[in-house]
């Protein structure tokens, strides 16, 4: 195993990962403020700085052990979650749901936007010297790779429909009133769930159909700019 290139590595997908988790939670946050739950922002954590969103197993252990271990090939981690008091917000019921999509949205985003630099990466590359193309725009595109993987997996597992992921809570809301309440019995145990589809290997089918949804999406985006997925 080639040690320093995979520090390397880890050290460049750390970038992607801390703009990704920080930009989900800013955009629960945000949308809950202007949905009427300013918790939030009174709790400093509407700002682009990721040290406020860094929780330390999520964002540093278990991104590191995943990549050692899976050799460079996977990472996955998670920030510490914005808090919002739902009761606060104008129409808890449909604007829960417009919180809770905001983090997946802005991960969809974000994997869009990094196509579109990769795109641009692309063209711009031939016309530069060997020496830039080794020493700058090489370590870029593979944090654009990164950030376009990582967001829309990360979208992907967070459409779950299991509570306390965002999929779960946009279920939820959209469950009547009596359905609502019994699947919100779920919230305490909602981890321990996803860990045992996870370690069972389920989590995987679950989840491939709506990250193929979600790049079919993108793809539709891409059509007007030549595409690249």
């Amino acid at each position: 195993m080639d040690y320093l290139s995979l520090i390397r590595n880890l050290l460049l997908a750390a970038v992607p990962i801390l703009i990704s988790i920080t930009f989900h939670e800013i955009a629960h946050g945000y949308t809950a403020y202007k949905l009427g739950d300013p918790t939030a922002k009174m709790m400093g954590r509407l700002t682009i700085n990721p040290i406020a969103h860094i929780d330390p197993v999520g964002t540093v252990l278990i991104p590191i052990m995943l990549f050692i271990l899976s050799n460079g090939s996977f990472i996955f981690g998670s920030a510490k979650p914005v808090p919002v008091a739902f009761n606060n917000l104008r129409n808890p019921r449909r604007d829960s749901a417009l919180v809770s999509a905001a983090g997946p949205a802005t991960n969809i985003i974000l994997s869009f936007v990094s196509i579109l630099l990769l795109i641009a990466l692309f063209k711009v590359a031939p016309h530069l010297p060997l020496t830039v193309n080794e020493r700058i725009i090489a370590p870029l595109e593979l944090m654009l790779k990164y950030s376009i993987s990582f967001n829309v997996f990360i979208a992907a597992f967070n459409l779950l429909p299991i509570p306390p992921l965002d999929g779960g809570r946009i279920l939820t809301s959209l469950l009547p009133a009596q359905h609502a309440y019994q699947f919100s019995k779920l919230e305490p145990y909602g981890i321990f769930i996803v860990l045992a589809l996870w370690f069972t290997g389920i989590a995987r089918y679950i989840i491939m159909p709506i990250q193929a949804f979600i790049e079919l999406l993108i793809r539709i985006f891409l059509i007007p700019f030549g595409g690249l997925m």
